[in-house]
Order: structure tokens, then sequence, then C-alpha cells
């Protein structure tokens, strides 16, 4: 059973600490590589590790930093159990926080006009995810150990950003005025 101090964060945090170690500037750089992944507060990628040093599943050393000194995390022998013992866990479907699916919640609240058009909006955003999962590729190359499992995120990622583009489609289309909606099923 997973322990009851730590969150699914926790767990995010000491998967992203790795094998190399990591500083906390490292650990909000990989979080926002791919903007998808990156659900926590900033602040949280610099209190965490702190908290996990304290309960010792994180070793904490200083390192010349380029402007000052910084604080690099590895994990300890009890990081690594945790994770073992966590990833025998049978896996939950996470509780899913979207703006898309809050702005259709509202949407009789607020009216299709305004609903549809802030969704199209999110073509904008996809577009530079999509872009943001080019580079995490790539990237991915660099770490030989966890490219096979990286790709497979970025995977998945892809096929998400693909089912927000068919949500915004089906919104426009189901939300357009109703002479655009009797126009295009002609």
């Amino acid at each position: 059973m997973a322990s009851k101090e730590l969150s699914l964060f926790s767990y995010e945090i000491l998967g992203l600490v790795g094998r190399q170690g990591a500083a906390p500037h490292d650990l909000l750089r990989l979080a926002k590589r791919g903007r998808m992944l990156a659900w926590a507060g900033e602040s949280q990628y610099y209190t965490e590790p702190k908290r996990l040093a304290r309960l010792g599943y994180l070793d904490a050393r200083k390192e010349p930093g380029k402007t000052r000194e910084r604080t690099v995390y590895t994990l300890t022998h009890d990081g690594r159990a945790a994770l073992r013992e966590y990833a025998r866990t049978p896996v939950e479907f996470t509780p899913l926080k979207s703006e898309p699916l809050l702005r259709l919640l509202i949407c009789d609240l607020v009216g299709e006009a305004v609903t549809r058009k802030s969704m199209a909006a999110l073509r904008d955003e996809v577009a530079d995810i999509r872009m943001r999962l080019d580079d995490a590729e790539r990237t991915a190359k660099e770490l030989p150990h966890r490219e096979k499992y990286l790709l497979l995120v970025v995977g998945f990622l892809r096929r998400l950003l693909d089912l927000h583009l068919e949500l915004v489609d089906e919104v426009e289309r189901d939300l357009a005025p109703a002479r655009s909606r009797t126009a295009a099923r002609r």
C-alpha cells in the first residue's frame, strides 16, 4: 500500500528526481516542458522536495549554480523503496481537472456564443503543446534509460490533444448559431 505521507505529487517529484538527481528548478522545468503535466503550483516544486528530504525519501546536497549555490536532490534507499511499493499498487483514474469541461458546465449560464469563441482559442494552445511534445520526444532520446517510457507518455499526450481538438470541433458544430447549423447539415 502506498504511504499516507506521500501524495500523487510526491511520487511525481520522486520520479522526476530519477536516477541522476535534480534541483527544484530542474523539476519545475521538466514538468513545464510538456505543459500538460505541470498541474501543481510552481512553489510546490520547491517545497515538496524539502519535505521529502525531511521524511528521508530524498538526500539534499549543495552544488554550485550559475548565479548561486543550488540544492540538488537524489533518491535515497527509502525513496526508491517508496516508488517500488507505489508501482505495485493498482492504477486508479486520476480526477480530471479540465478547463474545457468547466466551460461546457457553465455554458447555460454564460451563453453558447461566448463558450464557442473561448473554446476555439484552445486550438492555439494545442499547437503550442504539440511543439513542446516534439521537443520532449527529441529530448527523450538523450535519456536512453527512460526513452521508451517517455515516448509512451508523449504518445498518450498527443492522443489527448487530438481528443481536445475533437471537442473543439464538436463545440463549434453544436454551438453554432441555428442558421449555421442548418447550412452545415445541407
